[in-house]
């Protein structure tokens, strides 16, 4: 597979490299540092992620943004800060496929936080597995109302389906 390359790869890196250590002046008032080494770990993880979803990123901003949307969550620290991150990354390309593109960069971070720091507690799986994977569904067949995805009751997300499903059986 062939690669376009429209800038030097080395170009690219600096200038990603230091829009990401620029975050650091924000994300210190929680506590909150990349190395220049978890920086660029954060850059390659973009890459591998464009290259393995077949996704072209014009500007480097969403690394910035994922990171300046979570610096807050109590659910990071200086512990698990630069992992989480990467985490977040990949998960942030997968699922702009999975929601075929329907929904913007920001209004999928937004709602990655909003589940993160609520529903999901800080569990990058359960994000992944379950508030995500109910968004993508909800977005893939039309839901109206896509972002609902839990209320916080036991199986909200079965009786969230199955009531819909059931609806739709009644007004035939």
């Amino acid at each position: 597979m062939k690669e376009i390359i429209l800038f030097p790869p080395a170009t690219i890196s600096k200038a990603a490299l230091e829009e990401v250590i620029h975050c650091n002046e924000i994300t210190l008032r929680y506590g909150l540092e990349l190395s220049c080494e978890e920086a660029l770990d954060l850059i390659e993880t973009r890459s591998r992620s464009l290259l393995s979803y077949g996704r072209i990123e014009f500007a480097g901003g969403v690394i910035n943004k994922i990171i300046l949307a979570f610096c807050n969550s109590p659910y990071l620290s200086h512990h698990n800060y630069a992992e989480t991150l990467n985490d977040l990354l990949e998960t942030f390309y997968y699922y702009k496929n999975e929601t075929l593109d329907e929904i913007s960069d920001d209004e999928l971070i937004t709602l990655m936080k909003d589940y993160f720091d609520h529903q999901c507690q800080g569990s990058i799986a359960l994000l992944q597995n379950r508030e995500l994977e109910l968004l993508a569904r909800n977005v893939r067949y039309g839901v109206a109302d896509y972002t609902k995805v839990t209320d916080g009751s036991k199986n909200d997300w079965m009786s969230y389906y199955f009531d819909e499903y059931y609806q739709e059986d009644k007004n035939d």
